[in-house]
């Protein structure tokens, strides 16, 4: 396939590189030093599950240098989206697929506010992975994985292709059965701790570690959870152990990349993790007191890095 990745940080760096091992065109959308950094060495890809020199690498700043697109995979920050969006419409086909990779409960809607929706694919993807230096990518645990499928849950013929694509990459996939479950439960899963490991400056081991914490975490977890059912979301009621469980299986000194953003004084996902469950709880007459005491806590530091 021709497939652009937009967004060549931690995310977009991986798939995209073992989307191009696989044999697919692959341009990676980038800025600044990072993608003269790939034009010039390649794009190196650090892994625990084996290494990957991309080069020479396709990169460019400017999607429009790309002709027939059949994918595009979007990796930047939530905050992002919407730009994006606007940047790729132009280059669309009617045969163009969408999906977002983003962290956020409602981006395939973002998306649908300036492209057509018969483009868009639902979408999230699982991966512990940074940019370690300009053009070098670290993959550093978890089994990296998309999961996508129809906003309808339909087994179209083009979710079958792109599935046949993954599985060449020897990309983990998971063709959703009900993909509103599957984003909800990666959008619980990252704002039960990315926004208080910013507010604790601690390791996600560390937080773990303290049961005050651990608890703040379960109480985040439990109002994102009332939320989702008063949406129809279909999520089990152990989903919150379980994502639990998952979060001790990560390495002590995992931390968020909204926490690393917050952390460096970058503009960060506040407003699309915390943020979202504040306001929507707002408008479904849910209480969301954690979420507030996070949101509010961050939001001057927020404001800051964007300048407002």
């Amino acid at each position: 396939m021709n497939i652009v990745i937009y967004g060549t940080g931690g995310v977009g760096g991986y798939f995209g590189a073992r989307l191009e091992q696989a044999g697919n065109n692959v341009t990676f959308i980038a800025r600044g030093k990072h993608l003269e950094a790939i034009k010039k060495n390649g794009l190196q890809l650090k892994s625990i599950d084996g290494n990957y020199l991309v080069n020479p690498a396709n990169a460019t700043a400017d999607i429009s240098d790309v002709k027939d697109i059949d994918l595009i995979l979007i990796s930047v920050k939530t905050w992002q989206l919407e730009e994006v969006a606007q940047l790729i419409k132009p280059v669309l086909n009617k045969n163009t697929i969408v999906i977002s990779l983003l962290n956020g409960c409602n981006n395939h809607e973002v998306l649908a506010t300036v492209i057509d929706k018969k483009h868009i694919l639902g979408g999230l993807c699982k991966i512990v992975s940074y940019v370690e230096d300009y053009g070098v990518i670290n993959h550093v645990a978890y089994n990296p994985t998309i999961v996508f499928g129809e906003i309808n849950n339909e087994k179209t013929e083009r979710v079958l292709k792109i599935e046949n694509v993954f599985n060449a990459a020897n990309i983990t996939n998971e063709l959703a059965i009900d993909i509103q479950k599957e984003i909800w439960t990666k959008f619980l899963f990252i704002t039960t701790f990315s926004a208080l490991g910013a507010l604790t400056r601690a390791s996600l081991g560390e937080m773990l570690a303290s049961p005050y914490i651990k608890s703040m975490m379960v109480n985040t977890a439990e109002e994102i959870f009332r939320i989702a059912k008063a949406k129809g979301v279909n999520l089990p009621s152990d989903i919150i152990s379980k994502q639990i469980e998952t979060l001790e299986s990560l390495p002590f000194e995992t931390t968020a990349s909204l926490q690393r953003d917050i952390m460096e004084g970058k503009p960060s996902e506040l407003e699309a993790q915390n943020g979202t469950v504040v306001r929507l709880g707002e408008a479904l007459g849910i209480p969301t007191p954690i979420n507030e005491l996070i949101y509010y806590e961050l939001l001057p530091q927020e404001k800051r890095a964007r300048n407002k």
